[in-house]
């Protein structure tokens, strides 16, 4: 999505002589589509292909980008759109607010992620898995995910630009049924962007 960004973003610089739309992947290498409307509703043309530029004068036709890719002015917007936001997993012992040691290191990385990002926000949220009650999972999610944003705090990061939830055992990261100890979704999800 970040990346499609771009688009839009092209469409209101090409307000000149023509316009053009241009498709790139994510950063994860795939990309969606994006559907024209011809004028008077006379039909659409949908942009499917990565590395494309459609122009949008008349009936649009769409050409890979080749070998001299974005124009300047294309990749001086892709280059001043915020970094993509960044997912950490921090794993805990079963009932507790105990991380397993090898998330515990993982802290170290999310604060340097935090300190690098210019206007941070970021995400905390716990789960647990189903063993328990569902209350009492509501009230351990969140005090892990509490852990995490109190961590952050004490490095320095304002309260402000941080939240934290518990979602208990109703996102898991994998199905189990009730009653069921499972480490992947003994966790707590942050998002920093």
């Amino acid at each position: 999505m970040r990346r499609l960004a771009i688009c839009a973003a092209c469409l209101a610089l090409a307000g000149c002589a023509h316009s053009s739309l241009v498709l790139l992947p994510d950063e994860d290498g795939r990309q969606g589509s994006v559907a024209i409307l011809q004028p008077g509703g006379s039909g659409e043309t949908v942009v499917s292909q990565a590395d494309t530029r459609t122009n949008l004068d008349g009936r649009p036709s769409t050409r890979p980008l080749g070998a001299r890719g974005l124009k300047p002015s294309e990749a001086a917007l892709l280059a001043a759109l915020p970094p993509a936001p960044k997912r950490f997993s921090l794993y805990f012992l079963e009932g507790t607010t105990e991380m397993t040691a090898t998330s515990a290191t993982r802290l170290a990385e999310i604060r340097a992620e935090v300190a690098r990002r210019p206007g941070v926000e970021v995400q905390v949220t716990g789960h647990t898995d189903t063993v328990g009650n569902e209350a009492a999972n509501d009230v351990l999610s969140l005090r892990r995910a509490e852990e995490v944003l109190n961590f952050l705090a004490s490095q320095g990061f304002s309260r402000n630009v941080m939240s934290a939830v518990g979602r208990g055992e109703r996102e898991l990261q994998v199905p189990t049924d009730d009653n069921v100890s499972s480490p992947v979704n003994r966790r707590v999800e942050v998002i920093v962007r």
